[in-house]
């Protein structure tokens, strides 16, 4: 059995625009929102209907992205709505965007997340998020 590579990510996911948001960390980007879509990812998710992927980030390691996650979890709401709305400000569902941006393996280059920088992200959305 080959064992997929992981690439550190931290997402943030919404119930809709400015709606309910849920932020995570994972390995594996695709699948885990896709466990979060089926209602499989988390209670919380699950309850709130918390599946569309409006922003995420990859890292080189998980040390940086566990960090990242906790200190996004830590925020004022209106931070966080503001890291979203600075790089996704349609609010689009980034999930189908994911396989042409996620690493494809361990020699990629990825960007390490910092306070101020930009996460890597695709620019055309794919669908939205309900509106508000």
């Amino acid at each position: 059995m080959v064992e997929m590579a992981k690439h550190p990510c931290v997402y943030i996911l919404a119930s809709r625009r400015n709606g309910t948001l849920y932020t995570g960390v994972t390995g594996d980007i695709g699948n885990r929102v896709m466990l979060h879509r089926q209602g499989k990812g988390s209670r919380f998710t699950a309850k709130y209907g918390v599946h569309c992927l409006v922003w995420y980030e990859f890292h080189q390691d998980f040390g940086h992205a566990i960090q990242r996650e906790k200190n996004i979890k830590a925020w004022k709401r209106a931070w966080k709505l503001e890291l979203i709305e600075t790089s996704n400000p349609d609010w689009a569902d980034l999930y189908e965007t994911i396989q042409m941006w996620a690493p494809m393996d361990r020699s990629c280059t990825v960007i390490p997340a910092q306070a101020g920088t930009q996460p890597l992200r695709p620019r055309a959305p794919v669908g939205m998020c309900s509106p508000a």
